[in-house]
């Protein structure tokens, strides 16, 4: 009978089963594999007939008892229409069908106890049980004891759900507890736990002791979660002693001991403000954190910061010193309108910035909410710009004068000393430099009174401070005493201190009376140096601090009479001197750039300049007070169209400076003709380029033009026809075959070929030479390839050496041998090689 009901199940659509199947037993399973045979029609049914049974499914009494012996059992199968029953009293296993249960369906469980009558079915003769009753269990006072979760089970989905789980494993857990100083385990499943809660290892729970009655075996039973296991906490390392250190926990606004044994990993790297987890663990009655272990930076987080910025007032600002009685950590406060208007705290990193903070000050800001407690402060202080303005603070001017190592010195509008700052007191976290406007506010230094120092420092725009006022009127006056100086940045030093302390005096009538006004020679930038008895037109400057007048923009208007300048053009620039060739080309004259009124770093070679012949020791020529001048007559007035080709006979002495004669010559010459040409003078004002380097024997094209004074003709607009092979390409430099002077090669530089054209040894190139007049070195530029070399190609190995490399074996005692001289060193300074090497393979990374 049970092989009927067994063989039916297993050909019944799952579909029309209203109750899933929670297990199947050993006994059933073993049924099911043997099933392989074919089963006879009458067995495949699924319906069931009480009248089948002996006693047509009734009782013989009337009230429905029966007088035969009833036994108690325990639901072990339960499907849709029939189960089993697991006997008590014996070792028996009785189908049964739902029909005979009395009760509602619905209620019968498996597990559940019942009573009933043990019957034989009329086909098969097998025993079955009918009449059915459920037997309440008994409900006696139970023990609670309480334990901890030793190894937990997996929530049972298909009680809980009504799924079934994804994949079978194991379906029980354990408990333990202590009594009398020994531990007990217990088994338990997850129908024994109360309420839908998945239990964890370590959990401490209460629960009570059942009985198995098939088994006999002692499991929990209506187990209740009493504590969460403590879990594994996080924090940020905060203090870092000899041996232990201090970790805030992210749960609670407090600190936590810890010692450097329970770091799980390299002490080395841990430092303060590494964020860490860990467990918490009780010895002699503290909290400790234990089994410490890094996280990734940025893991742990205290605070939420608001998205949107509030605009408050500062009214209490943290003190620069801190008292021994100063407890509180956020000591300042910022008062913000709300509906209700609140003060918030903030400390000393929530700035922006380290700019010095003061009452009444006009602050936008975020607000932090600390998670652990809610406690909320304002954050990311800056200092808003109407600030200055809403307080009516005394902002001071200047300019900076000094830069250190952290600290530098304001040059004020208003005060004699300079003024002392530091770096972080600059706003806007911008870079300062010397000569920088800036805008301050000055206060007396904390640790000494007397002594003050800018705060808050402020970088205008150029041209905003001024150290003087200057007049807008134009006054007119006449040279009576002149000055002397320069504004060199090449100053001689010696001449600097006998010639800076002399100034020169202005004579002009004011509402018919003489006054006289002094200028400095240092004010005529970009302006010839004023003669005695010279017109002038110029404005007058007064010191703000001082009250000191002074003649500023001064415009010659008239020379005296008396006074004889000369022009000329700037030939060479050494170091501190230079030589200025004549008007009419022929020489040149020595000057020094402590007599040039302007920076001399504007200076260039070429340029037009007047200036005064002197003699000095040994009846020498040189050139006084030069300046740039743009009233000289250009020789290009008076060019000739006709273009020349000529052969450069003598260079410039700028060139060579051996020779005795300053002009340079060019012949005439033309092709296909060996006569000599016509030979006509150049100096630098003949050069296209003038910083071109015209060598003896030199090709060259040029113009004519004559000299106004002289009326002698002389080249013009010269330029060089150079060609040569490239010899060699570093990296960023390299020669072209060309003699220039005693020097075979001539060096250039990567950057001056042009087109990006990346060169090769053996091409051909034009490029212009070009001198050093410092340094006197001469190098190409304007480098253009013309064509391309011939590439090298190795020369094969001698047949000789390709033998011997043959006839050569490791065991020849006169072959070459390798020696190892020095190990190789490895990053970590390590010699040799620790790591094996491995042959990587394609597409498999390690």
């Amino acid at each position: 009978m049970e092989n009927l009901y067994a063989a039916s199940s297993e050909h019944h659509n799952p579909s029309t089963s209203s109750t899933p199947c929670h297990s199947l037993s050993t006994r059933s399973a073993s049924i099911s594999a043997k099933k392989q045979k074919r089963i006879p029609l009458y067995q495949r049914s699924m319906s069931f007939d009480p009248n089948l049974l002996h006693n047509n499914g009734h009782s013989g009494f009337a009230n429905g008892t029966s007088g035969a012996l009833r036994e108690t059992g325990v639901i072990e199968k339960l499907l849709a229409s029939y189960g089993f029953i697991q006997c008590t009293e014996r070792q028996a296993r009785l189908f049964f069908h739902c029909s005979q249960y009395s009760g509602n369906l619905q209620d019968l469980k498996v597990g559940d106890d019942v009573e009933f009558e043990v019957s034989s079915d009329r086909r098969t003769g097998k025993p079955i049980a009918v009449k059915l009753l459920k037997v309440k269990p008994e409900i006696l006072p139970e023990e609670r004891i309480t334990g901890q979760v030793v190894c937990a089970a997996p929530l049972n989905l298909e009680n809980k759900s009504g799924l079934k789980p994804s994949s079978p494993g194991q379906t029980s857990g354990s408990v333990c507890y202590e009594r009398n100083g020994e531990v007990f385990y217990l088994t338990y499943t997850p129908e024994d736990v109360d309420g839908n809660v998945q239990l964890e290892t370590g959990d401490k729970v209460s629960f009570s002791m059942e009985t198995n009655k098939h088994t006999g075996a002692v499991n929990a039973h209506n187990i209740v979660l009493v504590k969460k296991k403590q879990g594994r906490c996080q924090g940020v390392v905060c203090a870092m002693k000899e041996a232990f250190g201090f970790i805030e926990r992210g749960d609670l606004v407090k600190e936590i001991f810890f010692h450097y044994s329970e770091f799980k990993g390299n002490l080395d790297t841990l430092q303060p403000g590494d964020d860490v987890e860990f467990t918490i663990k009780e010895r002699n009655g503290k909290e400790v954190a234990t089994e410490v272990k890094l996280l990734a930076q940025g893991t742990v987080i205290f605070e939420d910061v608001s998205i949107e910025q509030f605009d408050g007032t500062v009214t209490k600002i943290i003190p620069k010193v801190s008292s021994k009685t100063q407890t509180d950590p956020l000591p300042g406060r910022i008062k913000v309108n709300f509906a209700i208007s609140k003060e918030l705290p903030f400390g000393d990193k929530d700035t922006r910035s380290k700019v010095t903070l003061l009452e009444g000050d006009h602050v936008r800001f975020n607000i932090s909410t600390d998670r652990r407690d809610k406690l909320e402060r304002a954050t990311n202080i800056e200092i808003l710009t109407d600030s200055f303005e809403l307080t009516e603070e005394s902002r001071e001017l200047g300019v900076i004068a000094a830069m250190r190592d952290g600290f530098g010195f304001i040059k004020c509008v208003d005060r004699d000393a300079r003024m002392f700052f530091h770096f972080s007191e600059i706003m806007d976290s911008l870079q300062l430099h010397i000569s920088d406007e800036v805008e301050f506010t000055v206060v007396p230094d904390v640790l000494s009174a007397q002594r003050n120092h800018a705060i808050r420092i402020k970088k205008l725009p150029k041209g905003t401070v001024s150290f003087h006022t200057q007049s807008e009127q134009r006054y007119f006056g006449v040279v009576e005493k002149e000055a002397a100086g320069s504004i060199s940045k090449s100053t001689s030093p010696a001449k600097s201190k006998e010639k800076d302390s002399e100034e020169g005096v202005i004579a002009y009538d004011e509402a018919g009376i003489k006054m006289t006004v002094p200028y400095h020679i240092k004010e005529l930038e970009g302006c010839p140096i004023p003669q005695l008895g010279d017109k002038i037109e110029f404005s007058i400057c007064e010191v703000k601090r001082t009250g000191l007048q002074s003649a500023v923009s001064i415009k010659i208007l008239n020379r005296s009479p008396n006074t004889k300048r000369l022009v000329g053009y700037v030939a060479a620039l050494k170091d501190n001197f230079g030589f200025i060739e004549t008007s009419q080309h022929d020489q040149e004259i020595f000057f020094h750039y402590s007599e040039f009124s302007g920076d001399v770093d504007e200076l260039e070679v070429g340029d037009a300049v007047e200036y005064n012949s002197s003699k000095g020791k040994g009846n020498k020529v040189s050139a006084e007070k030069v300046a740039k001048s743009t009233t000289v007559n250009d020789p290009s007035d008076e060019v000739y169209p006709t273009v020349y080709t000529g052969k450069v006979l003598r260079p410039l002495r700028s060139v060579d400076p051996q020779q005795a004669e300053y002009q340079g010559l060019v012949e005439v010459t033309e092709e296909g003709s060996d006569e000599k040409g016509e030979v006509y003078p150049f100096g630098i004002i003949s050069l296209a380029n003038k910083t071109d380097c015209l060598q003896k024997g030199e090709t060259i094209k040029f113009q004519l033009c004559t000299v106004t004074q002289t009326g002698q003709k002389l080249a013009y607009n010269a330029t060089t026809l150079r060609r040569g092979t490239v010899d060699c390409v570093k990296d960023q430099f390299g020669f072209i075959n060309y003699e220039v002077g005693d020097g075979k090669k001539l060096f250039f530089r990567v950057n001056e070929v042009l087109d990006g054209v990346e060169l090769q040894p053996g091409d051909e190139v034009e490029f212009s030479v070009i001198l050093n007049q410092r340094t006197g070195k001469c190098s190409a530029c304007n480098v253009f390839r013309v064509s391309e070399g011939q590439k090298l190609v190795a020369a094969p190995r001698p047949d000789r050496l390709v033998h011997r490399l043959k006839s050569i074996t490791l065991d020849d005692a006169s072959a070459p041998k390798l020696v190892v001289v020095r190990q190789p060193k490895g990053p970590d300074n390590t010699k040799g090689f620790t790591v094996e090497r491995k042959i990587r393979q394609a597409g498999v990374i390690d």
